[in-house]
């Protein structure tokens, strides 16, 4: 995900327009829910470990995105340095929903 940033991140992510960066952060929401779903089910998860799982998935990617955040400028210098902010709000919003998704599915499965 990063590289594809890293590559073509002024291409798609347009903090801009607000139809466009809507769109990013309304398309996250089935395609994380699913990406996470899907995981649970692969590695046969029950309850209490769909939320650990979550955790684990999202804590490796927090703690290299402090820095990715602080670095913004020279890790992707093909967008604009005025991005970062938008580009953090955005990742907190998908570690959010895997880790929502990893409640729910989790809570649903203890019951």
């Amino acid at each position: 995900m990063m590289l594809a940033f890293r590559v073509a991140g002024q291409f798609f992510f347009i903090t801009d327009s607000v139809p466009i960066l809507t769109s990013l952060y309304v398309a996250l929401i089935p395609a994380l829910v699913l990406i996470s779903i899907l995981t649970f089910k692969r590695f046969k998860l029950s309850g209490f470990e769909n939320i650990v799982a979550g955790v684990l998935l999202v804590l490796p990617g927090m703690v290299l995105d402090m820095f990715i955040i602080q670095f913004f400028e020279h890790i992707f210098p093909n967008m604009a340095s005025n991005s970062a902010t938008t580009f953090g709000s955005w990742l907190m919003w998908a570690y959010s929903i895997v880790l929502l998704t990893s409640i729910v599915v989790g809570l649903r499965k203890n019951s």
